[in-house]
This record gives structure tokens, sequence and C-alpha cells, in this order.
């Protein structure tokens, strides 16, 4: 079970069909050295979600001390309740840089010669497995954070908190963990609708740009194989039925719509075109047939953060499945 399996389906050539065991696959002796760079990562990512989970704001502090702005003891509280939340909020930020550099380890073992992206994803499933995990998290973690605007208002508070003090001549202790230039680039990460998607996506567009002697089809290719993967397990009962744990079926959706719109950013004319290898219309499906409660998240990711959905190439059906 801890294999890839080819199974033969109708337009083969065009759409590989593969069963990926994303509970139970294991690194081989050749995947070992990326796959524990990788897992160090992947360790802290339940963590990260549990706080982000957890994360209740200072959303009362904030209103009281911006309601009376000469009570000094108010000022105080609100100040103490917000620099714990702005800590976490950078070791949020600090988690992104990981993440990153993971996913760029991951897309050079899983586009690197003399193996075509299909012989990899069957070669190495391990790897394959935290490339999903990756995305499965960045979407989970993108989902709380767009319900969450206690995040922003936190962050925006400290930040006035500190260039009021500023303009005092007065330094904070804060400032010694969160300086000016770490506060700029966590103001643009959280200014992002679903920041842990852009960063990925901004990665995996930097790492084709940089890798100029790979043809970027080997990086396309591995991103829509992996979205038909998730999309024939989703939809086909007997593949569906491997699943032991009833978490898979959410890890699948994310995982396929993570590399739907990693590859609608990276490929030239991205996923909604005709010349797509991902079959749009059957990945919406296959999400709309699932409990509306669980996939909404995921509609608004396609809706909302892909590149190319509203170009004058994308059909008007695909358009129409998303409103």
């Amino acid at each position: 079970m801890g294999n890839l399996i080819k199974v033969l389906g109708k337009d083969l050539e065009n759409c590989p069909h593969f069963f990926l065991d994303f509970e139970n696959a294991q690194p081989t002796e050749a995947e070992t050295a990326v796959w524990n760079q990788v897992s160090a990562v992947l360790e802290e990512a339940h963590g990260i979600l549990a706080e982000l989970q957890s994360y209740n704001g200072a959303g009362q502090e904030i209103r009281e001390a911006i309601q009376n702005p000469s009570d000094l003891q108010l000022q105080e509280k609100a100040w103490n309740a917000v620099c714990p939340l702005v800590a976490k909020l950078k070791r949020f930020y600090e988690f992104s840089l990981r993440l990153e550099n993971a996913l760029r380890s991951l897309l050079e073992a899983l586009t690197s010669p003399p193996y075509a992206p299909m012989q990899h994803l069957e070669r190495e499933q391990a790897l394959a497995k935290q490339f999903a995990e990756i995305l499965h998290f960045t979407l989970s973690f993108d989902e709380l954070k767009m319900t969450n605007p206690a995040i922003q208002n936190d962050f925006s508070y400290y930040r006035r908190t500190i260039s009021r003090n500023r303009l005092n001549n007065q330094q904070l202790d804060a400032e010694n963990e969160v300086n000016n230039e770490m506060a700029n680039r966590m103001s643009l990460f959280y200014a992002e609708a679903t920041p842990m998607l852009k960063t990925l996506s901004n990665a995996t567009t930097k790492f084709v740009s940089e890798n100029k002697t790979l043809p970027i089809e080997d990086t396309t290719d591995c991103l829509s194989t992996m979205a038909c993967v998730c999309r024939v397990m989703l939809e086909t009962p007997e593949y569906r039925c491997r699943f032991t744990n009833t978490d898979t079926m959410l890890f699948c959706m994310r995982v396929m719509v993570g590399v739907i719109i990693l590859y609608d950013h990276v490929h030239p004319v991205g996923a909604f075109a005709k010349t797509s290898k991902i079959d749009m219309k059957g990945c919406i499906k296959v999400l709309k047939e699932q409990d509306s409660n669980s996939v909404e998240g995921l509609l608004n990711a396609l809706r909302y953060t892909t590149r190319h959905l509203n170009d004058d190439s994308t059909s008007k059906q695909i358009r129409a499945m998303l409103q």
C-alpha cells in the first residue's frame, strides 16, 4: 500500500491515474536526506496550526486603550496583551520562510534529471506525500487566518504604538524582538489574504525562473499530475475505500486545490485554459459534491487566489461553476 500504483483508466495518456498512499508512504534510502530535512520543518506544522486556531487576539484590551488614551494603566495593559501575540505572529512568519526552503528542496528532488516528473512521483512517494503535507498545512493555515481579523488588528496596534513611542524618543523592549525591518516584512506577509499560499506561489515561481536549464514543464507537470492523482482518488469509490483515516478526504481536496493554484501561478497560460493539463471542470465538480462547509474555503481559494480565472481563455462554464 506504500507504493504509487498505476492503474488503467480513460484518457490515461492525457491524465495519468495513480493511487498515492498519502497515509503510509515511507522514504526509500535515496529519499532519506531530503525527507529528513523536510520532516524537521513539518514536525512544527501541527503546533503552528494549533496556536493559530487558539489565537483570540487582544481586541478588548486594544479597544479600552483607544477609548481611554490618557489612562496609562489601560495603555500598559493593552501593550502587555499584544506583545506576546506579536511574538507568536513572528514565529508564524519565520515558519513560512522555513516552509519555503522545504518546498524548494522538494521541487528540486521531484523535477531533477534524468527522470521525468511522472517517474519521480512513482519512485519518490514519500517526498510526494511531504509535498502534499506542505500544501495541506498551507491551505489550513490560510483558512484560519482569513477568518481571524484579530491578527491584523493586533499587529496594526503594535506598529502604531511603536511609531508613537519613537516620536516620543521611547524605546520599547518588544522592539528588540521585532525590529522595524522585521515588522515591515511581517506586515507585507499578513496583508495577504492567503499569506502561506502566496509564499509558496512566489517560491515556486522563483524556483522556475532560477532554474533556466530545467524546462518549466517539468515543474508544471509535477503539479498537474498531483492534481490528477487527487481528483481520481476523490471521485473513485474503490480508491476512497482504501483511506483508513476519515481526514484523508479533506487532505486530498486541500492538496488538489493547492497544486492547482501553484500551477496557475507558474504556468504561462494557467490552469483554466483549454490547453491546461488539469481537468478543472472535474476538480471543481468533485469539490462541489462534498459537504459545502468543508469545501467553501477551498472554492474561495480557487476564486480569489488564482491568477488566470478571469482571463478571456477561461471558459464561461468554468467561471459559472465557481460563481
